[in-house]
């Protein structure tokens, strides 16, 4: 017979545990490691030298991707991730510790975060000091937009692995979650020339806002008010998203 108990609120020591290990089984996949670190890297460094007769091009939608990789990377490796925890019977065992749901979300929020982190590190550094990126703002400006980006990419792949049966469904979240975003978030052709219905819409997707945060980097010395603004509406979207997240965990003991 199935109950239900009490969740237990956050801890620290049990959030600090979940991240490390998560980390640790990160560490020994290299493959992932490669995918989260590298790929961006190797993808931000091909479109430099695709545009190469044309500097102005890659400055205009490289600060764009800067933010699009981390979410897109994050959000794929996260959903397969939380996937498996699911499917192997991980998540089940550790829920029926004292282990609240959110000390389990926040503790893989915090391990990808950090992740995150370096990440956006390394292909903000390349974009700037070694592939000529031409940014007015603060460089720094755009590691946050990016690593604020790699965290809803968490937060959305913690929340789809709920629905996904398979690693492959996991997969095939991509194109329902991220491509419409992709195409809508004003990276192709500015949002106030698209239809007015998909205007409307891309005002209610989150990657928008980490597309104008980029912008307003890319064209402003000084933090400005939409930049705040595009920022804040980017960390909300990811903090509502993980308590989704959260609310899809089930603690049950038999």
């Amino acid at each position: 017979m199935s109950t239900t108990t009490a969740t237990p609120p956050i801890g620290p020591a049990r959030t600090l545990a979940t991240a490390g290990r998560v980390l640790r089984q990160l560490t020994h996949d290299p493959r992932t490691i490669a995918l989260l670190l590298l790929i961006p890297v190797v993808l931000i460094t091909l479109l430099r030298y695709v545009f190469d007769g044309s500097p102005q091009t890659f400055d205009s939608i490289g600060a764009s991707l800067l933010g699009i990789f981390p979410l897109i990377t994050m959000f794929l490796v996260t959903s397969i991730a939380t996937l498996r925890e699911r499917t192997s019977g991980t998540l089940e065992r550790l829920l029926a510790m004292p282990l609240g749901k959110g000390d389990l979300i926040a503790g893989y929020a915090l391990a990808f975060g950090a992740v995150a982190v370096v990440q956006s590190l390394l292909a903000t550094g390349l974009s700037v000091w070694a592939l000529g990126l031409d940014v007015t703002g603060s460089p720094w400006l755009l590691l946050l937009v990016a690593v604020l980006d790699a965290l809803l990419g968490t937060a959305l792949g913690l929340f789809v692995s709920a629905f996904a049966a398979s690693e492959f469904q996991a997969v095939q979240f991509m194109p329902a979650v991220i491509f419409p975003q992709l195409l809508l978030c004003g990276l192709f052709i500015p949002r106030d020339q698209m239809a007015p219905v998909l205007e409307a819409v891309s005002d209610v997707l989150p990657m928008s806002y980490a597309v104008d945060g980029m912008n307003e980097v890319l064209h402003h010395a000084d933090i400005t008010g939409a930049f705040v603004r595009d920022v804040g509406i980017v960390a909300g979207c990811a903090l509502v998203v993980l308590a989704l997240g959260a609310a899809t965990l089930r603690r049950r003991t038999t």
